[in-house]
């Protein structure tokens, strides 16, 4: 099973607000691009929340999602994984989120996109880790693989995001 890797963080010293995922799926690491898959809701999300509308260059949505206080990266800093599922993630290695949390002292809130996203985080990070307070709010998943759940309400869940950023931005 291959390993892969996680991309850099997305984000500014003044960020406030920070969403984890697991890991790219394989879309996203062919592309390079966080949230590559179409059907991946979460750049149409981004773009009625802060405007990251998915039609837009991917710096360009990088830029804003920075401008609105938000920081992006992924819980796992490497993985063996056979495909996007995360189902099939397996000998993780975590991101150094002490060194990032020095480096973004205002966040001060978390959000998992997604259950696996919190998972791996309260296995490898938390108590492991030296960190902040912080308010952590798990999200429902933008993947396509759930799809149990209708997109209205995935981004009326999402929206608690929107409010944060009005706030950092002000």
């Amino acid at each position: 099973m291959p390993r892969i890797h996680s991309f850099p963080a997305v984000s500014r010293a003044d960020a406030r607000i920070l969403i984890l995922g697991s890991m790219p799926g394989i879309k996203s690491l062919q592309q390079n691009q966080y949230y590559a898959l179409p059907q991946n809701a979460f750049w149409k999300i981004m773009g009625e929340l802060v405007g990251a509308q998915p039609s837009l260059p991917y710096a360009a949505r990088l830029d804003i999602l920075r401008h609105a206080g938000i920081a992006l990266w992924d819980v796992l800093a490497s993985c063996e994984r056979a495909s996007s599922l995360d189902a099939h993630i397996r000998n993780e290695a975590a991101n150094d989120f002490a060194s990032f949390f020095v480096q973004h002292p205002l966040i001060t809130h978390v959000f998992f996109n997604g259950s696996k996203a919190e998972q791996c985080f309260r296995k490898f990070v938390l108590g492991t880790q030296p960190l902040p307070t912080l308010n952590f709010h798990r999200l429902p998943s933008t993947s396509p693989a759930h799809a149990g759940m209708r997109y209205a309400d995935k981004l009326q869940a999402w929206r608690a995001i929107q409010r944060l950023a009005a706030h950092a931005t002000d």
